[in-house]
């Protein structure tokens, strides 16, 4: 069952702006991450382990080599590409560095954009200006801000290092720069209820957001979190409460908004649990189905 029928997924965004299927391709930078390396903290963010979404052996590589190498894989003909910088913080390095990155990006023909994952406490001002930049010589640019959740009780639970505050403030700078952001949410952290997702969805849309990520949470092999799976103190979800959950915030967010992802997989042996996440197709069919039986994106706002 085809997902954007029901949702406004990055996908559709980018077909109706360029005519033609446009794809993010993953490169990897080769950044770190202020709460790894000291700066505010280390061990980073307890979920987080970077080997669950970089092949080790594309870290290696030049950033046009990796492209080359993904779009070798993928073997498709006649489409575009974003290259998503994904791995850990990438906007954490000097701004000219920064710039090489993705100028090396950009130089490839079929590129016609950019996707920077990064926190909200990594984006200084003379970054924004480089990515806006970008989006007045007419690439696409988004902006990833990884909040994971609102509730500062539980970013400090998984050591993410700022509060919901450095989100609201990094995005309104962003907004200064006519830049678009996308907001990471991870349901299933530890404490959180569904009234925690409803309450993190309708708090990053308050900031008039253009984009969200949705994703399960998942223990992978090397966080501090598989620790405390592997001793019994942590749960994950089951397939059906995410996607209940996942179609229920879908039908709360106004339709304008893209859904750059509805759900996420890691790679065994890296992933721990849960064990459907090895295949994101099984959650994104489940997905749309519940959708088209129960209302698309927006929806549920309609009734009120």
């Amino acid at each position: 069952m085809q997902l954007d029928l029901y949702v406004n997924t990055l996908g559709r965004h980018l077909k109706q702006q360029f005519g033609g299927k446009v794809r993010k391709l993953s490169v990897d930078g080769d950044f770190t991450c202020p709460n790894r390396d000291g700066s505010i903290g280390k061990g980073g963010c307890t979920f987080c382990n970077v080997d669950a979404f970089v092949k080790p052996q594309q870290q290696m590589m030049p950033i046009g080599e990796q492209l080359d190498a993904r779009k070798a894989e993928l073997k498709h003909k006649n489409i575009r590409y974003l290259a998503y910088f994904q791995a850990y913080t990438s906007t954490y390095a000097e701004v000219e560095y920064l710039r090489g990155m993705y100028q090396q990006a950009l130089a490839d023909d079929s590129v016609v954009g950019l996707c920077i994952g990064t926190r909200p406490d990594c984006v200084p001002d003379a970054v924004l200006e480089m990515l806006a930049e970008y989006q007045t010589q007419g690439k696409e640019v988004w902006l990833e801000l990884g909040v994971q959740t609102a509730h500062d009780e539980t970013l400090k639970k998984i050591n993410r290092g700022h509060d919901f505050a450095a989100f609201q403030q990094a995005v309104a700078r962003a907004h200064q720069h006519g830049l678009k952001v996308c907001a990471h949410l991870i349901l299933g952290l530890p404490g959180e209820q569904p009234e925690h997702y409803m309450q993190s969805l309708n708090a990053v849309l308050a900031e008039d957001i253009a984009g969200i990520k949705l994703h399960p949470l998942h223990v992978v092999e090397g966080s501090t979190m598989a620790k405390a799976w592997q001793a019994g103190r942590l749960q994950t979800m089951t397939q059906q409460h995410y996607v209940e959950q996942a179609v229920k915030l879908i039908r709360h967010t106004p339709a304008h908004v893209v859904y750059h992802r509805v759900s996420a997989h890691a790679r065994p042996p890296v992933l721990l649990a849960p064990n459907w996440c090895q295949n994101k197709w099984l959650a994104l069919t489940d997905i749309a189905k519940k959708l088209a039986a129960e209302g698309p994106q927006g929806s549920a706002l309609a009734t009120k």
